[in-house]
């Protein structure tokens, strides 16, 4: 498992969700980093000072993504709004979204290299930033905050940086709650996923929404089955075919509509969405269908699937970023950050679904099901498969709680 990051990022990263904009910077002493996209973003007038005096009343923060920016709508945006949330408290503090935008890993290390010297905190969004324990390692009066990824050495063997906090989360969880509401709310008896590419957390959503269907099949009798098409297959880094419904790309909705049109001919009428920008084709082909829902990814994509007067939104399968974005920066304010490597689950409110009334379109016995699901999930009875957990989709602790 230590040298999993390594395989992670000898794989091009194309990761991209939806599209991002920004203007070019000509600040950062000149020298914004090579290609990637800057845009000043201060909450104030006042000047930061800095890493030494003073930092801790103004901090000066990036956010880093590759190669979509922070207004996707989806993954780095939650991380963004973190930052956000943090400055409405703390008005003196500035952030600088960076988006490098090849997606390449050696472009996104150089990416956060060239600004180190100019921030305080830098947000580093993806697990195409692994590698910057080394680069953390000799600017020690910077902060890192890492997302989905934990930090690894140049031998590609993971570390633990005393001024990194790194986050992973548990999407299996998430995804098992997916699960569960596609198959107690399919009215055809055939759900399916469609994913991006199978890095590690698109394989935990894919097992763990696999998990979930088979609990509902087992626990209500559901009697749903799991539509997967052999050709869209998935690989997951270490070479093992996953199975599921791989776009084959973060970016490409053309593709992600075809598997969308392709599932929906075999009868399926709920698709959980876990694929970047080409969930934009997915959702585009569950519009035009009739009496088809789809289930969010990451965050609350009700705003997403408006159709007309209709929504084609079932809930959202939610990776809670921001909360612990803005909780890591008040630790740096407060003087109680530490570097660690975290997997933020469902204990911590960090995985979960919504069920807030008018931000989705389950019944009221779906989500009485789920949340009495969410407490065996919460206190670890109930172990959603995941990538590396060697659980079975189909047979894994809890499975008859």
């Amino acid at each position: 498992m230590r040298k999993l990051a390594a395989v992670i990022l000898g794989v091009t990263m194309l990761a991209t969700v939806f599209t991002g904009c920004g203007k070019k910077a000509n600040e950062n002493n000149g020298n914004p980093p090579s290609g990637a996209t800057v845009t000043e973003v201060p909450s104030s007038e006042g000047e930061n000072k800095g890493n030494n005096e003073g930092k801790k009343e103004a901090l000066k923060i990036a956010i880093v993504s590759s190669p979509s920016g922070v207004d996707d709508g989806n993954f780095n945006q939650d991380n963004y709004t973190g930052i956000l949330n943090f400055i409405k408290n703390h008005p003196d503090a500035t952030v600088t979204p960076v988006k490098e935008p090849t997606g390449d890993t050696t472009a996104a290390i150089q990416a956060v290299a060239d600004i180190v010297a100019d921030y305080d905190v830098i947000v580093c969004c993806g697990f195409q930033f692994a590698g910057i324990g080394t680069l953390a390692q000799d600017n020690p009066n910077v902060d890192f905050i890492l997302v989905d990824a934990y930090p690894i050495d140049a031998e590609g063997n993971e570390i633990t940086v005393e001024n990194i906090y790194a986050m992973q989360f548990a999407e299996q969880e998430s995804g098992f709650f997916a699960g569960m509401a596609a198959a107690l709310e399919s009215k055809t008896k055939k759900v399916a996923l469609v994913s991006g590419i199978a890095y590690p957390s698109n394989v935990n959503y894919q097992f763990g929404f696999e998990s979930g269907v088979n609990y509902a099949n087992k626990k209500y009798d559901t009697g749903v089955t799991l539509i997967q098409l052999p050709s869209y297959a998935g690989t997951d880094v270490t070479g093992a075919n996953v199975g599921g419904n791989y776009v084959g790309s973060f970016s490409d909705e053309a593709t992600g509509k075809v598997v969308a049109n392709a599932l929906i001919k075999e009868g399926v009428d709920v698709i959980f969405v876990s694929a970047g920008g080409s969930g934009n084709g997915v959702f585009t082909a569950i519009k035009e269908a009739t009496n088809v829902k789809a289930i969010g990814c990451d965050v609350d994509q009700y705003d997403d699937g408006v159709n007309g007067s209709n929504n084609i939104i079932l809930t959202s399968a939610l990776k809670v970023m921001s909360k612990n974005v803005e909780k890591q920066l008040n630790a740096v304010v407060d003087g109680t950050f530490t570097g660690q490597n975290a997997l933020l689950k469902a204990d911590t409110d960090s995985t979960g679904f919504v069920a807030t009334e008018g931000r989705q379109q389950m019944s009221a016995e779906t989500i009485e099901k789920l949340e009495a699901a969410y407490e065996l999930v919460k206190n670890g009875t109930i172990v959603p498969a995941a990538n590396f957990n060697g659980i079975k989709s189909d047979s894994f602790p809890g499975l008859d709680k």
